[in-house]
């Protein structure tokens, strides 16, 4: 079990294997990358920094964020793997990806994460 302060709830990252990519796909959103990650990924994809950025990051705003690919009735991330239903680039996912689901956001959104993610226990 993973607990972060000042959370409501704890994360049973176990949970993820039998989850299927909730928290990859659904509706359309950002997934947001900084310049170290995208350097990061495109080294391990062997690709130069131009080429990953064209094939797998758009620009919001002043910020980058991976691209989203149709996927059953939404979206999912350009890495999700959907045969194996996980993540294709898990030890090198962005920092969004890495904090999920400990986002301030869901503090106050208890319904909504509890239809995102499996692993979520709420402390009482």
């Amino acid at each position: 079990m993973i607990y972060e302060k000042d959370f409501p709830y704890a994360f049973d990252e176990n949970a993820c294997a039998k989850c299927g990519g909730k928290c990859c796909t659904g509706e359309s959103g950002n997934i947001f990358i900084n310049n170290e990650e995208i350097n990061l990924l495109s080294d391990y994809l062997k690709l130069d920094k131009k080429q990953f950025m064209e094939q797998f990051i758009k620009k919001v705003g002043l910020r980058y964020s991976l691209k989203e690919v149709e996927f059953e009735q939404g979206y999912a991330c350009v890495f999700f793997d959907q045969i194996k239903r996980n993540c294709s680039i898990y030890e090198l996912r962005p920092k969004q990806c890495k904090t999920f689901p400990f986002w301030k956001y869901f503090k106050y959104h208890k319904e909504e994460l509890q239809k995102e993610c499996i692993g979520i226990y709420y402390l009482s």
